[in-house]
């Protein structure tokens, strides 16, 4: 299964102006640095937790069908199915129905079941896509407020301590944003 990014999110999870007020900066020459650092804060606190903030469309592609008819996705919280095709012989898209395809939002990792009959694949990779909306929802207000906090104060921490405090944040985040995500990270087995 390989997740693709089709589309980023419209905004990011923490305003340019909450991040300047957090910051006591008055000045805006900075504004293009600190919009950078707020969304690879953004990128960093989706890593840690495996989940998306915003909402933004990803593709799944899938070399066949699972046995089990239960996909575990990657991504989490998801929102939507928004297309499926099964690419045949030909090399031609076949749209699947969309009542073939149910999301079951509430497992965790989301869960797509096939509840009906889909096209057979006519290809030996990537015989399959399927078109997701990932994240808590369209605004900053949908995200938990820690997970909000946590892309502050990594982006002002980056701001504030320029050099290589950011590449020391990619082994390890530093502890007090960790406890901010901690409760949001998504168990790996």
């Amino acid at each position: 299964m390989t997740p693709l990014a089709l589309e980023p999110p419209v905004a990011e999870p923490v305003s340019l102006a909450e991040a300047r007020l957090f910051l006591r900066l008055d000045q805006t020459e900075e504004d293009d640095l600190l919009a950078t650092l707020i969304t690879a804060a953004r990128l960093m606190v989706e890593a840690v937790s495996g989940r998306c903030l915003i909402d933004q469309r990803w593709r799944i592609v899938l070399d066949r069908w699972p046995v089990g008819g239960e996909i575990r996705l990657p991504l989490s919280p998801v929102g939507a199915i928004e297309a499926a095709r099964v690419y045949d012989l030909l090399g031609v898209a076949q749209a699947v129905a969309g009542t073939a395809l149910a999301l079951d939002t509430l497992a965790d990792p989301p869960l797509i079941r096939i509840v009906g009959e889909v096209p057979e694949i006519g290809r030996a990779h990537g015989a399959i896509e399927i078109d997701i909306t990932a994240g808590y929802g369209t605004s900053a207000d949908a995200v938990p407020a820690p997970l909000r906090q946590a892309v502050l104060r990594l982006a002002a921490r980056w701001f504030e301590q320029r050099g290589d405090v950011a590449s020391r944040d990619a082994q390890a985040l530093p502890a007090e944003i960790m406890a901010l995500v901690a409760p949001y990270r998504r168990a790996r087995l």
